[in-house]
Formats: structure tokens, sequence, C-alpha cells
């Protein structure tokens, strides 16, 4: 399905979004707070856009995703980025290889999120960071009916006319409609063993980005 729509994913994601998808990469780089001299993995990375902002900085990134089709158009778009296929839930990265670990907009993909959520937390350094950008559940009641009527009706109407592959926003749209909660997903980070879980809304609660650490070594982890 992602093979299908990697030529112009980035182009109808800033549609879709309503030009807010650039602002929403921005405040994840933030949250990931990488600086020269750390490896960041950033997975679900697709077409490497969201990898970008740490190369462009001078940190050493590895932009992972399933599809090879988005993989091929990174590759040939950012030669300087290092691209690698893997599967969330079998990452193909020893224990203790990363500072940080981000995903944006892939994690509610994974069938079994919570076990990509262990393995993020197996590849992370201790004391590495963990940031989620996600659609989530708009806090204003009004806004979220209006939310909710745009994924179901508008959505996938524009996405037929800008994508090759509009079956595959019709899934987007189902699938955030089901997606837990900022709470809810927050207490399922905790629960995988991640520390000192937060998160902030985006635009309303549109979108939620969630951070969390992996405890030092021999310090137990602890429930939020």
């Amino acid at each position: 399905m992602f093979d299908d729509v990697a030529p112009r994913y980035d182009l109808v994601n800033d549609i879709l979004s309503l030009g807010r998808a650039r602002g929403w990469r921005r405040v994840v780089a933030e949250a990931v707070a990488a600086v020269p001299g750390e490896k960041v993995l950033d997975l679900a990375a697709g077409t490497g856009t969201s990898s970008e902002p740490y190369a462009d900085a001078g940190v050493d990134v590895v932009a992972a995703d399933l599809s090879l089709g988005m993989l091929e158009v990174g590759r040939a778009r950012r030669p300087d980025i290092e691209f690698v296929q893997a599967d969330a839930t079998r990452l193909p990265f020893a224990d203790e290889s990363f500072d940080a670990v981000t995903i944006s907009f892939g994690l509610r993909n994974i069938q079994d999120y919570r076990r990509a959520l262990a393995e993020m937390l197996r590849v992370v350094k201790p004391g590495g960071r963990l940031v989620i950008c996600e659609f989530s559940t708009p806090t204003f009641a009004p806004l979220r009916t209006v939310y909710t009527e745009y994924l179901m009706k508008a959505l996938p109407g524009i996405a037929s006319r800008t994508s090759s592959n509009p079956e595959a926003y019709q899934y987007l749209a189902e699938s955030i409609a089901a997606w837990p909660d900022q709470e809810a997903l927050a207490a399922e980070i905790a629960r995988t063993g991640w520390t000192s879980v937060q998160y902030r809304n985006l635009t309303g609660g549109i979108v939620a980005v969630h951070r969390a650490v992996k405890p030092a070594a021999g310090t137990p982890s602890a429930a939020r």
C-alpha cells in the first residue's frame, strides 16, 4: 500500500494536513533535541522527510521503514542519509544502539504497536529518549466533531484527486478514528517500561507528541 503512494507521499501529506505537517515535524525535532555526536533512529521514516532535520544538523540518523518504495524515493532524494528496511516489531539493530528513537505518524500503522514500543526501548541506550508524533483526539468537542467529519468524508475525496492510491487514505481515516487518545497511549508507553511519559497537544489535539525516557542502568522502570 505505501509503496504505491511513495512518489507523491510528501506532497499529499502537505495537502491533507492543510500545511500543518511541516510545523508538526519541527516540534518533533525539538522534542528529540538531538545534537551532533548522537545517533537517532527515525522509524516509519518513509521518504526521509522527517529525518532531514537531524542530518542537516550534523546528527547521525538512520531512516528506517518497512516500505521499499518509500526507501527508494528517499535514497534518490537524500543519498547522504542512511536508509534501512526494518520491521518495527523486529528491529535489525543491536541493544542500546541509539541515543534517541522517534516515529511520526507510523505507530498507528503497526499491528502490534506494543511490541514495537518494546523494541524501541531495547535499541535505545539507558537514559535515551523516545518521541512519538501521532494523530490523536481533539480536546475541544466542536473541533472533534468537525475533525471527524473531515476524516471520514473530506479526506478520502481530496486523496482521490491527489494520490495514486486513494484507498490508502480511506484506511488512514479509519485507523485515526480507532486510535487510542492521548492518555491511553501515554499509559501504553509507560506499561512498556518507558518512564517520565509526557505529551503535548498540537493543533487542538488533532496531533499529540509523546515523549519518554528509558530508565538509566540499574533504575527500575515505573508506570506513569
